[in-house]
């Protein structure tokens, strides 16, 4: 059986973490800010992990990471 190839693109936007969570940055922070508070901004900063089944499908996307 062929190897499974990576989602390069998932590869780029989603990271595993040690325990096996998926990580991902928060868009909507690179421009048109003035608008938006601080402490929204200090929230966008912060990494998101993805839960249920969005995790599972995305795994599948990321065979050996």
């Amino acid at each position: 059986m062929p190897k499974m190839k990576t989602n390069r693109s998932a590869a780029k936007r989603f990271s595993v973490t040690g325990s096996g969570k998926i990580r991902r940055n928060k868009g909507g922070k690179s421009h048109i800010n003035v608008k938006k508070s601080s402490k929204r901004m200090r929230r966008l900063l912060e990494p998101d992990f993805l839960e249920g089944s969005a995790a599972k499908k995305i795994k599948t996307y990321l065979p050996y990471l």
